[in-house]
């Protein structure tokens, strides 16, 4: 069953369907080894590769195993991330959450609002009962947008990716339906 993206707004920002349009700016961030250092791939070389990334995406819609949306800025409408639902399991009423962004965005609440109405559309919407989020546990500013919208720490899990050529942990986080504040 196909799960078309939506458009979401909040105050500062407006998250959309990705486009053929935004390859570029999305090759930038993901090229940027800053913006990737706890990622689990390397940074990205090719436009190619945004080119497929937004291929994905729309396989996702057809796919219906979740949304991925470009993060705009509504003062100027500059590209600032994206932030995703995937692995959405209808039957069991879960899904994962992730998000990058660039850097030039970090510290001002971006990630967080963007997160929240992502989180709104997916509990409204996809009739959601739980959010599972990963975060390398040296990422701290993701680990603070995830406790700022909820999500509780619930393991770790020992050595489960290799970033940069070093073996590293990853925090799990999970955010129920009833412990939903949006």
């Amino acid at each position: 069953m196909a799960l078309p993206s939506p458009t979401l707004h909040t105050d500062r920002l407006r998250l959309r369907p990705f486009d053929d349009a935004d390859a570029g700016e999305l090759f930038a961030l993901h090229s940027n080894a800053a913006v990737l250092r706890y990622w689990d791939s390397p940074p990205w070389t090719e436009l190619a590769r945004a080119e497929k990334f937004i291929a994905a995406c729309r396989q996702m819609e057809v796919d219906g195993t979740g949304a991925r949306l470009a993060v705009d800025r509504v003062s100027d409408g500059a590209f600032i991330g994206w932030c995703t639902v995937s692995q959405f399991n209808p039957e069991f009423r879960s899904a994962s959450m992730g998000y990058v962004y660039t850097e030039a965005s970090w510290g001002n609440g971006y990630a967080t609002e963007a997160a929240g109405a992502v989180l709104k559309w997916a509990f409204d919407t996809l009739d959601l009962n739980r959010v599972q989020a990963e975060a390398d546990t040296r990422n701290r500013g993701s680990v603070r947008v995830l406790e700022k919208l909820g999500f509780v720490h619930e393991g770790t899990l020992r050595e489960d990716c290799v970033v940069n050529g070093d073996v590293s942990d990853s925090f799990v986080y999970g955010l129920l339906r009833r412990e939903w504040k949006g």
